[in-house]
């Protein structure tokens, strides 16, 4: 900041003299000032300008003159000049800092013209009182004198409306900073992918280093691998808060609400933090009061969010007594935000500890990134300061209020207040964003540059080099293979060993059309599939594969960055599970060794639930076949007792059914976390209203009303979740799917 303010006071105070030198369209300087453009210049001949020190001198490689620009306007001109090439990131990181210059430049020029004005105001001013003077002390120059006290009000006042002005220009440039800032929280809500990419492979290497396989290592090396391990653990908790806070800054972070029940609430707490209390000895307690609804509608994971971030603190800070989670009714909503006076019901939940307790003076300062009550505090117990201030921000996205009370010695308590039921605020119409115009040539290996939704010009990724040697030239009859679909060299290195472990052949493919091209040609058993590819987006290429008659039935595994609370969205369309990166090597051998098993068992198995005798039979005539096992239930208890004998690979449910509805065993199977995937095809003949769709979509992956073409819509939905070969299926099946698939005739042969 002090760098940029000199600047800008040398520019403003020698720009006349700067002009007399260089004049627009006179010299590579006034050429940039003239055409507003940056101008780069490589293999500068060698007697142009000679960069010198005291030891000897040399000619640059590079130069580069970049106009400094505010509004259009022409602030100033930096030429630099380096012995190497100018990289990229350089280039884009001098744009970026020559547009804040600007903004900065234009600024100190309003803030010295305003100075200039004061000063001029001040000089008039006492002018004004030594003429008032000489009025006393002569009357013969009265009238002349009351003249000038006239022009020189007049002025005054001229030059206090001018002194306004400039103040709201002052004013506009601070909201030009702000968005600026904007910008800022914006990139970085977009890392993510960049960011965990490299710490995936960080995490993974570094633990097979510390299992030491092949028995090679000695015992500090092992160490060495264990402690990188823990570092990038430790790295990623980091990344995660700041990404979380980031995205909130930029308000990209989007709410999955839904009916979050409160006994289920208190099971993950004990389950989660049972052990670690038991640890340090604690007293672990969760107790609900009377006139708490049963479910509370809010975004499930950010709620658990924050109670994890308040118990953790709360065990971390207490040595001994207990940590208490309350769940009561708020009766007296004095003191609480307006949207809290709105709501219906209002809950409180309290995590109140018996720990070291926090000073009524810090007690608004832990709400703040990167604080903590005191330094000791900090150095003694660890962690980044951001976890209140990340809880308090999801708080308020979820229409509630973070507070705390506490007092040193005697704990804290915390207490989160949320309605019952969540009601979107409303939000002002955000003004558009300016489109940002970059250099006009790009560097090499980038794609053309491209809009993204928020108007701001983005570069694609570069387009990876080739990729590492697999085994597609090895591949014979009989062998599982498995398509990696990754741009990450050193991932899909780690992918391919462990694949290979698991006696599959790997492929990679490194872009989205390759990987179209080796499924349709290879047909391999299984993807793996990352979302972030240089040329097409991950979503758009599960959604080819998933139309696609010829592989639509390979089971794909996403396993990507950009995966982060997208799994509902994965599932529907058809993966059989959404991982998000980075990921412990266990949890990779547990997919793989998943993926081999469902590749081994040809037999798909089917659960159909339906309390009607003649429908059972129907459905099992339609989806029925010797690559489908079929079990047929007539009741909800009679389907949990079945799903707990065996697993299934899908459920095709009525929700009209004795006893326990429909609708209470999908929530019963979505509580189950051995169960929370099975894919459910809700398929019925009553009519459904609004809010039973909505809360039908929160749960089964399609949902079927019976109609005339129901059939051809069951047996197509069903074939996509049991990754059914649609070449073995019977011809009159076959032509049932294809009437599905085309069913709109507009449509028939189109791309």
């Amino acid at each position: 900041e002090t760098v940029l303010k000199l600047f800008a006071s040398y520019a403003y105070t020698e720009r006349k003299h700067l002009a007399n030198r260089f004049a627009l369209g006179e010299g590579m300087v006034g050429q940039a000032a003239l055409e507003k453009k940056r101008i780069l210049i490589t293999d500068v001949p060698r007697d142009y300008i000679m960069i010198g020190s005291a030891l000897g001198e040399a000619a640059p490689l590079n130069i580069v003159v970049v106009p400094i620009l505010f509004e259009s306007d022409v602030k100033g001109v930096i030429e630099l000049a380096s012995f190497h090439p100018f990289t990229t990131v350089q280039l884009a990181f001098i744009d970026q800092l020559l547009e804040s210059l600007g903004i900065v430049v234009a600024t100190i020029e309003a803030t010295m013209r305003t100075d200039e004005l004061l000063r001029q105001s001040q000089s008039m001013a006492e002018e004004l009182q030594t003429q008032q003077e000489e009025l006393q002390q002569t009357n013969e120059e009265l009238e002349e004198k009351a003249r000038q006290l006239t022009l020189q009000k007049d002025e005054v006042e001229r030059k206090n409306r001018e002194v306004e002005l400039a103040k709201q220009e002052v004013e506009e440039k601070a909201e030009q900073l702000a968005l600026t800032s904007k910008y800022k929280s914006q990139f970085l809500a977009n890392m993510s992918h960049e960011l965990r990419t490299p710490l995936n492979s960080l995490l993974i290497l570094s633990r097979q280093l510390s299992d030491n396989p092949e028995d090679n290592l000695s015992s500090k090396q092992v160490q060495f691998a264990q402690t990188i391990h823990q570092s990038g653990a430790d790295l990623l908790a980091l990344i995660n808060e700041i990404l979380d806070l980031a995205k909130i800054e930029s308000g990209t972070i989007a709410l999955n609400v839904e009916d979050v029940r409160v006994d289920v609430l208190r099971e993950y707490v004990e389950r989660s933090f049972r052990h670690l209390a038991e640890e340090k000895g604690l007293v672990l307690g969760v107790e609900i009061a009377e006139g708490v609804p049963d479910t509370v509608a809010t975004d499930d994971m950010r709620l658990r969010q924050v109670l994890r971030n308040l118990l953790s603190n709360a065990l971390k800070f207490t040595e001994q007594g207990s940590v208490t989670l309350r769940v009561a009714p708020v009766v007296d909503r004095r003191g609480l935000p307006p949207s809290l006076h709105e709501a219906e019901r209002v809950i409180a939940l309290s995590v109140e500890d018996t720990g070291i307790g926090i000073a009524k003076d810090k007690q608004q300062i832990i709400f703040e990134a990167f604080q903590q009550a005191d330094g000791g505090t900090s150095r003694k117990y660890g962690g980044t300061g951001l976890g209140l201030n990340i809880s308090r921000e999801i708080a308020s996205l979820l229409g509630g209020e973070l507070t705390v009370e506490s007092e040193p010695g005697r704990g804290s308590t915390f207490t989160l207040f949320l309605p019952d039921r969540y009601v979107p605020r409303r939000r002002s119409e955000r003004p558009p964003l300016p489109y940002v115009q970059g250099p006009t040539r790009l560097a090499a290996g980038f794609n053309q540059p491209t809009a993204t939704d928020t108007g701001v010009l983005q570069l694609e990724r570069p387009l990876p080099a080739a990729l590492i040697a697999d085994d597609r030239q090895l591949i014979q009859p009989g062998d599982r293979v498995l398509l990696i679909v990754e741009d990450d060299e050193v991932f899909a290195q780690t992918l391919l060993d462990l694949a290979r472990d698991r006696g599959f052949r790997g492929i990679v493919a490194g872009t989205g059309a390759e990987a179209l091209e080796h499924a349709r040609t290879v047909k391999p058993d299984a993807i793996t599939l990352d979302l972030v590819l240089p040329d097409m987006d991950g979503w758009v290429l599960l959604d080819r594969l998933k139309h696609d008659a010829d592989v639509r039935h390979i089971p794909v595994h996403i396993i990507s960055a950009a995966g982060n609370g997208e799994e509902r969205r994965g599932l529907e369309l058809g993966a059989m599970a959404v991982l998000t990166k980075p990921l412990e090597k266990e949890v990779l051998e547990s997919t793989l060794a998943q993926m081999q098993e469902f590749v081994d068992r040809r037999v798909k198995r089917l659960l159909v639930v339906e309390d009607d005798e003649t429908q059972r039979l129907a459905i099992v005539e339609l989806i029925g076949g010797q690559d489908v096992e079929t079990t047929t239930v007539a009741s909800a208890e009679e389907a949990l007792d079945a799903l707990a004998g065996q697993p299934f690979d899908c459920l095709v449910l009525d929700l009209k059914l004795p006893g326990m509805s429909g609708m209470e065993l999908i929530q019963r199977i979505k509580d189950d976390p051995a169960l929370r995937r099975l894919p459910i095809v809700v398929y019925t003949g009553k009519d459904l209203s609004r809010e039973e769709q909505n809360g039908l979509a929160q749960f089964a992956e399609t949902v079927i009303v019976k109609d005339v073409r129901s059939p051809e819509r069951l047996l197509d939905e069903t074939a996509l979740f049991l990754h059914r070969v649609e070449a073995s299926l019977p011809e009159t099946k076959r032509r049932m799917l294809r009437n599905v698939a085309y069913g709109d005739p507009l449509l028939k042969g189109r791309r």
